[in-house]
């Protein structure tokens, strides 16, 4: 907008194209604008065909298709994994069957039960000897062929109307049912006739789908008065087993005192035995070193006379008189002066050693 200098005049001009521009401005909003206004429709649009042409099967569940229309009509084989599956609208549906483990329980206490279990009143069972007890068992299978399942028995959860439920309580009754009142405590024979319940369900389930992993009796409970015999029964029973358990004791006790006391008397004679064999032992030692030492000392007394014998043969034998001339040179190593007549019969040359022995009476070469 340009106003004139010094006047409060409008330029008219300026503000007719400042109209035009805004208006063409205006107008290329509602050109985009009026194309958008349909969008929410295609939302829903596509909103619609995504909930009807897809169906979500769950981590817990098997997916079976059913054709409606067409040459393939009927229910198809495929069994449908996890997540977002296509379906036609109008033409295909897919229905869901449970892949977890599933669980029965027969009881007449259903406060006891899994929340997430089928509940069924408790199995009544009559015992071999003709009593009645409600007995609470749970039922673990699963479904390991859907399409049998769905096939033979139904969509949905008529697999437990129609399937389990109806032969669990005839399986019970024909293996429990062989058990007496009392037997029914006797916890190995019971979990022998579950087990043939088990197999027995399978047998009948096994081919349309369904498997029993484990069939477990949780409790059971006869009619008061009933009760109240089999716990009197019972008590009797164990006041019976504790007598007996005791006088075994008893007698263990006595055995054990007697393996006791023939133990004592074995350890003191086997340390006589030792004892005696110490002593005989140390006496057999001491006359060893006995013998020994008298032997040694004959040894040595025999080496003495042996020597001294050996001794006066050497002082007889020859050379002896040289020996004692030595000797009588030894004796003349101690004096200094010896006056002895040098000349005559009896004169003394210590120069002569012949005359010298002779002198002394020593004899020559042994001769006498």
């Amino acid at each position: 907008m340009d106003y004139n200098k010094g006047s409060n005049v409008v330029d008219m001009e300026e503000l007719l194209r400042r109209k035009a521009q805004i208006q063409a401005s205006f107008g290329r909003f509602n050109k985009i604008f009026g194309k958008a206004k349909y969008l929410p429709l295609l939302l829903v649009f596509v909103f619609l065909v995504f909930k009807l042409a897809f169906v979500y099967v769950h981590p817990n569940e098997y997916g079976i298709k059913i054709d409606r229309f067409g040459t393939n009509k009927g229910i198809q084989h495929e069994v449908y994994g996890p997540g977002l599956q296509f379906v036609i609208p109008g033409i295909q549906e897919m229905d869901a069957l449970p892949r977890d483990l599933q669980v029965l329980e027969l009881t007449n206490s259903p406060r006891s039960a899994s929340r997430f279990a089928r509940i069924e009143r408790a199995a009544h069972i009559q015992t071999s000897d003709g009593f009645f007890v409600d007995v609470d068992v749970s039922i673990i299978y699963k479904l390991i062929d859907p399409y049998k399942v769905f096939t033979t028995i139904g969509p949905g959860r008529l697999f437990e109307d129609n399937g389990i439920i109806p032969k669990t309580e005839p399986a019970l009754k024909a293996t429990l049912g062989e058990l007496t009142t009392e037997q029914f405590y006797n916890s190995p024979m019971r979990v022998a006739k579950t087990e043939r319940a088990k197999d027995l369900l399978n047998v009948e389930l096994k081919p349309k789908g369904i498997e029993v992993v484990q069939v477990l009796v949780r409790y059971f409970r006869y009619s008061d008065e009933i009760q109240k015999n089999i716990e009197a029964k019972k008590l009797q029973d164990q006041l019976v087993f504790k007598n007996q358990a005791e006088g075994r004791a008893a007698i263990e006790e006595a055995k054990l005192k007697k393996i006791v006391q023939e133990g004592k008397v074995i350890v003191a004679v086997e340390m006589e035995n030792g004892q005696a064999y110490v002593t005989k032992r140390v006496a057999e030692k001491d006359r060893y070193v006995r013998t020994k030492n008298a032997e040694a000392d004959l040894l040595v007394k025999l080496s003495e006379a042996q020597k001294v014998k050996l001794k006066n043969a050497a002082l007889q034998g020859e050379g002896a008189d040289r020996m004692v001339g030595l000797k009588m040179a030894d004796v003349y190593k101690g004096l200094d002066v010896i006056v002895l007549p040098s000349d005559g019969t009896n004169g003394v040359n210590p120069l002569n050693l012949d005359k010298t022995l002779k002198l002394f009476d020593v004899r020559q070469g042994g001769k006498k």
